[in-house]
């Protein structure tokens, strides 16, 4: 019963902790939005402000230069508007239906962008995109998933190997024979590859990739390159404002060839951001951590008492001190093998922490949820079907990339 306890109270802390954390991001997520409104209130309230005033001394002035009636001139307007939202233009613009402005459309559905210039306008094509859209937004988010899974399987290897050369050029004696893993093992176990390092190379990818994009755009489409920058990011981050739409004339200097560089560079800057995206959230939910530690810092330097008779528990649970981490085993029925481990010096320290050390405080916590979740979706636990299928334990991007650079960082 004793050992039953301590179980009970081990999820407590992290509990407590991923509430906190829920409650600090929702408080600084709405305080984002609302200086981000400030600011772009700020900037294009005056514009908009101009601009209305400036179609009013046109309209004013065409109805009085050529006697139309004001209210068949807005009739006429609001049909117009009509029209644009079935794809009719001033312009000459490439047709939104035929077989291609179709696969166009269906690309921005299944990806989630949405530009908006092109929507279907009977009844029947709004209620099969209502189906069309379930099944293929939910199969291009796996893809994405699959696809952070190997990039970040790929940095993995890629980071682990420059780790090796390195540790070769000190005179370190690295075996990279299969028969002699043992040695690679002792040498390499202490290094596990930086989220930041991760974030750094995705980063530089998705500039790589939008300034490329940039340059076809600008040339093509007769934009600026601001405007090209500013296209591919909100393209890319699945945005789409549909204010700038690339491929909609009817007519191009080599044609096909930038249809088909156009998709391959919003396919390419897709899943980079989507996984740059990714990796940020995971540096965002250490900098609230640090946020946290702080702020009980705080308490218990205002609360030294209070604190110190809440800190001593009769628990039964192991204790396994490493270098300035205290790794917490706790015995459960639900969960035996469910691990959290509480870094105490390399977090204030500067280090740079890898993914694997970041994720491991709310190991306890998460390892509940994603084994029901896995049961669930399999019929049974999870045992052997991970590495059949290369999967290893995590729901959603964040588990996939934490235990993909856990699994890579060591040959085991």
């Amino acid at each position: 019963s004793a050992g039953r306890g301590s179980c009970c109270c081990c999820p407590r802390a992290p509990m407590k902790e991923d509430n906190a954390r829920f409650c600090l991001l929702a408080g600084l997520i709405l305080l984002y939005l609302l200086c981000g409104a400030a600011i772009f209130s700020a900037l294009e309230h005056p514009f908009e402000l101009r601009a209305r005033l400036l179609w009013k001394q046109q309209l004013d002035n065409f109805t009085r230069r050529y006697r139309v009636n004001l209210g068949a001139l807005h009739t006429l307007l609001r049909q117009y508007e009509e029209a644009n939202g079935a794809g009719i233009r001033v312009d000459t613009l490439r047709p939104r239906w035929d077989f291609s402005g179709a696969f166009y459309f269906v690309g921005t559905v299944v990806s989630t962008i949405g530009f908006g210039m092109t929507t279907p306008a009977t009844i029947a094509g709004k209620i099969f995109l209502i189906f069309y859209g379930l099944i293929g937004c939910a199969a291009t988010i796996l893809f994405f998933n699959l696809f952070l899974e190997r990039i970040i399987t790929m940095l993995a290897y890629i980071m682990r190997w420059c780790h090796e050369r390195r540790l070769r050029c000190a005179g370190v004696g690295v075996v990279s024979s299969r028969e002699e893993s043992s040695g690679e093992e002792d040498s390499l176990e202490g290094w596990k590859p930086s989220v930041y390092y991760v974030m750094l190379i995705l980063g530089i990818a998705s500039v790589v990739i939008a300034c490329s994009a940039s340059t076809l755009y600008s040339s093509m489409e007769n934009w600026s390159y601001v405007d090209s920058l500013y296209f591919c990011f909100v393209a890319f981050s699945t945005i789409g404002f549909g204010d700038l739409v690339s491929s909609q004339r009817q007519q191009y200097e080599s044609q096909e060839a930038y249809r088909f560089g156009n998709c391959l560079f919003i396919l390419m800057g897709v899943c980079c951001i989507y996984s740059l995206f990714n990796v940020i959230s995971i540096v965002i939910k250490q900098t609230l951590n640090w946020i946290l530690g702080k702020l009980r810092r705080q308490l218990a330097h205002f609360r030294p008492k209070r604190i110190k008779r809440n800190a001593v528990q009769p628990i039964s649970s192991h204790h396994r001190y490493t270098d300035g981490s205290v790794e917490t085993v706790c015995d459960s029925e639900t969960d035996a093998g469910a691990v959290a481990e509480v870094q105490v010096g390399r977090r204030l320290s500067g280090e740079m922490i890898s993914v694997n050390e970041f994720m491991a405080s709310n190991k306890v916590s998460l390892a509940l949820l994603q084994k029901q979740l896995s049961e669930t979706a399999h019929q049974g636990p999870r045992q052997s079907y991970s590495h059949q299928n290369g999967f290893s334990g995590g729901v959603g991007a964040l588990g996939i990339m934490n235990n993909r650079l856990q699994e890579t960082s060591v040959d085991r």
